[in-house]
């Protein structure tokens, strides 16, 4: 089985000394609980249409839904603020890499969340080290925040966040597409042609408590945050990203890397199994030894849904995931 790395680029800019922002409080306590509470839980089918009034389901499916949605209206409008020229098609790349499985279970590992998840005893180790699971529980957070606090308490946590993730987003999209990575908003401290931050104050990020979890420990940035009150909480701090902007690439003709994209996007979202086999590029008709040409097969679920050939892996993958698209009814033969 190949590296899951390989069906979706986690991104991981660097917040500083300070961490991520601080997790906002979900004061309500049910709702809170059923934020971390897995469906497996309570064992309940999941074919079930409609629950009985009386019997809502416990679980965070819900929230996790909610969040999804809350999540990407905060990132769709953070992309028309940051990148006001941004076209509609490079900006749904851009909020695909920002929003894919893989960087979303990054940030809610950072923020500790699967930690405090409710699951089925006989399936708990499994589920908590998923990418899908952690994905979803971070998602259902923002949810609940949403629920509890409203969405201008969602937006003021979500915005800080995820302008760094925009940043390289923007960045790696740009850089597929053969433009230079200099153009458009860069992060705080970076100047215009440069590839390395330069010193300036960082805004700061108010102090929000992170306690009051109904689950034995208090819920705080482990590992991430350098300072904490005595009561627990996070001190005031600052985030500043600190990566360059990247250095520009040798030229080249323009990549078409738009289906690979709308195909991460489509099967993270089905929370589907994906796997790319390669061949090692010395296969017959492989091209020169200086000039190789891969070859690589998607299986989606273990079942073959396309190939697909190219100069590198990537425009491999690219061809393969035209045809799957096709094989999923996404795009038209």
């Amino acid at each position: 089985m190949p590296n899951g790395n390989n069906t979706q680029t986690v991104l991981r800019p660097d917040f500083g000394d300070a961490g991520l922002p601080p997790l906002p409080e979900i004061h309500d306590s049910a709702i809170r609980t059923q934020v971390f509470t897995h469906r497996s839980f309570y064992a309940r089918p999941n074919h079930v249409f409609e629950d009985h009034p009386s019997d809502p389901s416990p679980d965070n499916e819900k929230y996790e839904h909610l969040g999804d949605t809350v999540l990407g209206l905060v990132i769709t409008s953070l992309l028309q603020n940051v990148y006001p020229n941004l076209r509609v098609g490079p900006a749904t790349k851009i909020r695909a890499l920002m929003v894919g499985n893989t960087t979303l279970a990054d940030i809610s590992r950072r923020y500790d969340l699967p930690k405090y998840l409710l699951l089925h005893a006989a399936q708990a180790i499994t589920l908590r080290a998923s990418v899908h699971i952690q994905a979803d529980v971070f998602e259902s957070y923002v949810g609940g925040v949403y629920l509890d606090r409203g969405l201008d308490a969602a937006r003021d946590w979500l915005r800080p966040l995820f302008t760094p993730y925009a940043y390289e987003a923007y960045a790696r999209v740009r850089q597929d597409h053969g433009l230079p990575p200099t153009n458009g908003p860069q992060p705080p401290g970076l100047a215009s042609g440069t590839t390395s931050p330069a010193s300036s104050s960082p805004p700061s990020v108010p102090a929000t408590p992170c306690n009051g979890l109904n689950v034995p420990t208090h819920l705080v940035l482990s590992g991430i945050s350098t300072g904490l009150v005595g009561n627990g909480n996070l001190a005031p701090g600052v985030f500043v990203p600190r990566w360059a902007m990247g250095v520009p690439r040798a030229s080249r003709a323009p990549p078409t890397t738009g289906h690979l994209a709308l195909f991460n996007q489509h099967v993270q979202r089905q929370n589907r199994e994906v796997e790319w086999i390669y061949s090692d590029g010395t296969a017959p008709g492989a091209g020169a030894r200086t000039t190789p040409v891969w070859a690589v097969r998607v299986l989606v679920d273990g079942k073959e849904l396309g190939r697909g050939r190219g100069n590198t892996k990537k425009a491999a993958r690219n061809e393969a995931a035209k045809e799957g698209l096709v094989a999923l009814g996404v795009a038209a033969q």
